[in-house]
Parts: structure tokens; sequence; C-alpha cells
């Protein structure tokens, strides 16, 4: 199954809260777009130190998503916004449960491969002004996740994110992130001790699993 990309997203930082910047509020980039290593060409992070880099070169936060928080938060003009959350990729259709870690697709010409799960944050809650949504995101799973970019190239919208190598792991993006992060996961110490092994999961990540054990 493939999944048709809407629109390919990005952002600049701007003033968020105080003087602090974020560039979470991604727009529709035009044209063909340009792949690298280290994310969309006309996208940026205000904070390298918790965005960006390799391992979390392209977010997508699926589109359904935004039915899901119509129920929670009702109908917030936001959410009309496919790139409210963050996200590189507008795609529906697809979840969390639907990739594993390691899986490999072909996004035009480039060549992406699941890394990890989005771990949520404040700038969530305050981009939508709605305490709560955090903890919502934990226990809910609905998180997104982030592609690194095997191979560099170049998509544009209409094109469709088509799977080319499963890996096969029963480690999909929604257990991933539940083993992580939801405080309802059962056996987390086991499940991290097969996670920290777990090759594709995004390296930063494993190194802070391992401090956890």
């Amino acid at each position: 199954m493939s999944w048709r990309v809407a629109a390919l997203l990005g952002g600049q930082p701007r003033p968020f809260r105080d003087s602090e910047p974020s560039a979470i509020a991604k727009q529709p980039l035009p044209g063909p777009v340009r792949i690298t290593r280290l994310g969309l060409a006309g996208d940026e992070q205000a904070d390298r130190v918790h965005h960006g880099g390799p391992d979390m070169a392209v977010h997508l936060y699926p589109l359904d998503h935004h039915e899901f928080w119509r129920g929670e938060l009702g109908d917030h003009p936001l959410l009309d916004d496919p790139g409210a959350f963050g996200s590189n990729l507008a795609i529906g259709g697809i979840s969390e449960a639907d990739l594993a870690i390691g899986d490999r697709f072909r996004l035009g010409t480039a060549l992406l491969e699941v890394s990890r799960p989005r771990q949520p944050c404040w700038k969530i809650e305050h981009r939508f002004g709605h305490k709560g949504m955090v903890k919502t995101i934990l226990q809910s799973g609905r998180a997104g996740w982030y592609f690194r970019v095997l191979e560099e190239g170049s998509a544009e919208a209409g094109d469709a994110l088509e799977p080319v190598e499963r890996s096969g792991s029963a480690w999909t993006v929604a257990r991933t992130f539940a083993a992580l992060w939801n405080p309802a996961f059962e056996d987390r110490e086991k499940a991290l001790r097969q996670l920290v092994l777990l090759a594709p999961l995004a390296h930063g990540l494993r190194a802070q699993i391992a401090a956890r054990l």
C-alpha cells in the first residue's frame, strides 16, 4: 500500500513564546522540493538541540489525527492547516500502527527510513492554546514520527510515499512510542532492553534508553 502526499511543508523560525522562536508552523512548499539528509529545502528548526538532524530530518504527523483533535478541541481553526503540528508531509490514511522502525519508503526520488516516534513537547499546547494535549498524546499514541533520509532527492505534492523495504520488526511506531512514553505500558524495562539493540532506531534515542537502563 502507498499513500499520496497532499503537500510538502516547511517553516521558518518565528517569535513563539516571549522571545523564544519556533518553526512549528509549517506551510506548503511550492513545486518540486529538494529532500536532503537534513530535511526539506525551505524548512528550518529553531531548536536544533531537540529538533532536526539526520535522524529527525522529515516529520510526518498524520492528517487523520486532525479529526481526533476536533473531538478534543472543537472546531479549532489550526486544524484546517496540514502543518499545524509541525508536519513536513501532509498524508491521510496512515498511522503509527502502519509502520515499523526501519521501514523504508520512496518519496519522489528520495529514500526515507522510519527512525523514531516524535516525543511531544509544550510547544504543541502553546500553539493551540490548550493545556492537556501532551497528556492526551501520551495516552493515545497520536504522536507522529520521523524519517531519516538515506538517499537525497526531490518530491512534490501528488507523489506517493511508496514502501520499498519493510524491516519485519515488531516495533511499530505505535508500540515504540508506548514503550517509551505511555505511562500505562507494561514491562517497560524488558521493552527498553530490546529497543536499545534496535539498530535503525535513532542513535540519540538509543543513547537516552541506555542511560535509563
